[in-house]
C-alpha cells in the first residue's frame, strides 16, 4: 500500500505553503499533483519545480495515472498528494487510491461559489464531493497551514 502523508485541497497546487510548510511538516519526500490539465503542461510544472523544496521529488500525473500507478510506490516514499478541487480527490478514492485524511486548504472564490472559510469557497458540486468522501470514510479538516489550528469542517456541507 502506499504509504500516503496527506492529501491536500489548494487550487494553487504546489506554492510556498506547501513547498515550505506542509511538505516540511508532515515528512513527505514526493510530492503528487494529480491534476489533468497539469500532468501536460511543462510551464505549469516548471515553475512548481521552482517552488518545491529541494528534499522532495515531484511527479505530475492525471487523476486516471495516479489511480494507475500510486499502488507500485515504495514504502520509502512519503507521499503528498496535492490536488486543485474535491472533485478530482473522489475520483481518486473511488478509483482505488487509499487516501484517510484530506486538508482543505485553498479553493478561491469564483462565480457560483460561497464563500464557507477564509480561505475555501465552494459551489453545490463541491459539496455533493466533499459529502461523499465523509461518507466513504476520509477525515477532512480545513487548514491553512499546519501551525493553525483546524476550522469546522461542518460548513463545507451546507
Amino acid at each position: 500500500m502506499p504509504n500516503i502523508v496527506l492529501t491536500r485541497i489548494d487550487n494553487r497546487l504546489i506554492h510556498g505553503q506547501v513547498a515550505t510548510q506542509w511538505t516540511s511538516s508532515i515528512g513527505a519526500n514526493l510530492i503528487l499533483v494529480a491534476n489533468d490539465e497539469v500532468a501536460g503542461n511543462e510551464l505549469r510544472q516548471g515553475l512548481m519545480n521552482m517552488a518545491a523544496p529541494s528534499f522532495a521529488q515531484t511527479r505530475y500525473w492525471t487523476i486516471a495515472k495516479t489511480i494507475a500507478t500510486i499502488h507500485k510506490a515504495s514504502d520509502a516514499q512519503k507521499i503528498f498528494i496535492v490536488c486543485e478541487n474535491p472533485t478530482d480527490v473522489l475520483a481518486l478514492v473511488e478509483g482505488g487510491v487509499p487516501i484517510k485524511k484530506l486538508n482543505v486548504g485553498n479553493m478561491h472564490m469564483a462565480e457560483g461559489k460561497r464563500q464557507v472559510a477564509a480561505a475555501v469557497a465552494v459551489d453545490d458540486k463541491d459539496v455533493e464531493a466533499f459529502k461523499k468522501l465523509r461518507d466513504l470514510g476520509v477525515e477532512i479538516e480545513i487548514r491553512k497551514v499546519p501551525s493553525m489550528a483546524a476550522e469546522d469542517t461542518s460548513k463545507l456541507f451546507i
